[in-house]
C-alpha cells in the first residue's frame, strides 16, 4: 500500500514539475520535483526489507506464500508483498498446572519448556497455523502430554531423581507430536513440585530409611571383606609356620651346631673352646639336652 502511494506521488510530482516548468512557475516546479523525489525514495525503500538476526521472513503476495524463506539481512522483495517475520531463537514457555499421579493424587507442577521454530518450514507453519503457532499447537499439546506422562508415575517419582526420566519422556512424546509441524523441542525441566500435605514428609522419611539401609549394607559388606582379609592373613601365617616347623629337624640342628663350633674356634677372641658333653660333642649351648 505504501509503495503504491509513493509510486503515484512520484509520478504525480514529476508531471506537476514538467507542467510548472513549461509555465515558468518555478515555485510549483520545485514543489513537484520535491514530491517526485520523495515518492521515488519511499518506493525504492519498499523494494527492500530487513530481516533481523534470529528471525526468518515468510513472503505472502496476495495470498500466495513463497516456498523460500528470507534469511537474516537485507532482502530484495516484491514491494506489493507482505513479509511476516518469525523468530527462530530459543524461547521459553513456563506452565504451572495440577497433574494426576499414578495413585490418583493431584500434584502441582511448575515446568518450563525450551523450544524454537524450524526455519526450513516456517512458511508451512504460516500457511497452516499462522504466527500464533505456540498458542494453537504447542501449548495445548504440551499440557496434554504432561498430564499423560505424570499419570504413569507415582508421586514419589516426581519428588526424587526419577523426575529427570519423567522430564525426558515428556520431551520425547512432545517432539513426536509437534516436531513434524516445525516446532523443535530442546528441553523440558521441572522447576517446582508441590505434593499433597503429609505426603512430602512420608516420602522423605522413606528415603531416609532407604539411605540408612544402604549405608548399613555398605558397612556390613566392608566388615565381611575385612574378616575375609584377616582369614587369608591367618592362613598365610599358619602355612608359613607349618613350612618352617617341617624344615627344622635334628640333622639341621646338628649342622648348625657344627658351624657354630667352627666359628667359635676360629674367632680371634676365643682362647678356650668348651665342647659339649653330648654324644655329638656339640657346644653346651647347643648340645646340652643330655
Amino acid at each position: 500500500m505504501i509503495f503504491l502511494v509513493a509510486f503515484f506521488a512520484m509520478v504525480g510530482g514529476f508531471v506537476a514539475y514538467i507542467s510548472a516548468k513549461k509555465r515558468f512557475k518555478k515555485q510549483e516546479a520545485n514543489f513537484g520535483l520535491l514530491v517526485s523525489v520523495g515518492g521515488f525514495v519511499i518506493a525504492a525503500f519498499n523494494l527492500f526489507t530487513v530481516v533481523p538476526a534470529g528471525t526468518v521472513g515468510v513472503v505472502d503476495f496476495l495470498g500466495n506464500v513463497s516456498d523460500n524463506t528470507l534469511k537474516a539481512g537485507v532482502n530484495l522483495v516484491n514491494p506489493m508483498a507482505n513479509v511476516e517475520k518469525f523468530s527462530i531463537k530459543t524461547q521459553e514457555f513456563r506452565e504451572t498446572m495440577n497433574v494426576p499421579s499414578k495413585e490418583g493424587l493431584t500434584v502441582q507442577l511448575e515446568i518450563s519448556l525450551l523450544f524454537k521454530l524450524d526455519p526450513e518450514i516456517a512458511n508451512e507453519i504460516y500457511k497452516t497455523v499462522g504466527p500464533a503457532y505456540d498458542e494453537v499447537i504447542l501449548k495445548p499439546q504440551f499440557r496434554s502430554v504432561v498430564r499423560g506422562v505424570t499419570a504413569k508415575y507415582e508421586a514419589k517419582a516426581l519428588y526424587t531423581a526419577s523426575r529427570e526420566i519423567l522430564a525426558g519422556e515428556i520431551m520425547t512424546e512432545l517432539s513426536k507430536l509437534v516436531g513434524p509441524r516445525g516446532i523443535l523441542i530442546e528441553a523440558a525441566a521441572m522447576r517446582q513440585i508441590v505434593l499433597p500435605a503429609g505426603l512430602t514428609q512420608s516420602i522423605e522419611e522413606k528415603l531416609q530409611a532407604e539411605q540408612e539401609s544402604q549405608r548399613m549394607a555398605f558397612v556390613l559388606k566392608k566388615e565381611e571383606q575385612e574378616a575375609e582379609r584377616k582369614r587369608i592373613e591367618a592362613k598365610g601365617i599358619r602355612d608359613f609356620q607349618a613350612i618352617v616347623s617341617e624344615g627344622i629337624n635334628n640333622q639341621l640342628l646338628r649342622w648348625k651346631g657344627i658351624e657354630a663350633t667352627e666359628k667359635l674356634a676360629n674367632s680371634p677372641n676365643s682362647k678356650v673352646v668348651v665342647i659339649g658333653s653330648g654324644k655329638d660333642g656339640l657346644p653346651i649351648i647347643l648340645g646340652g639336652d643330655n
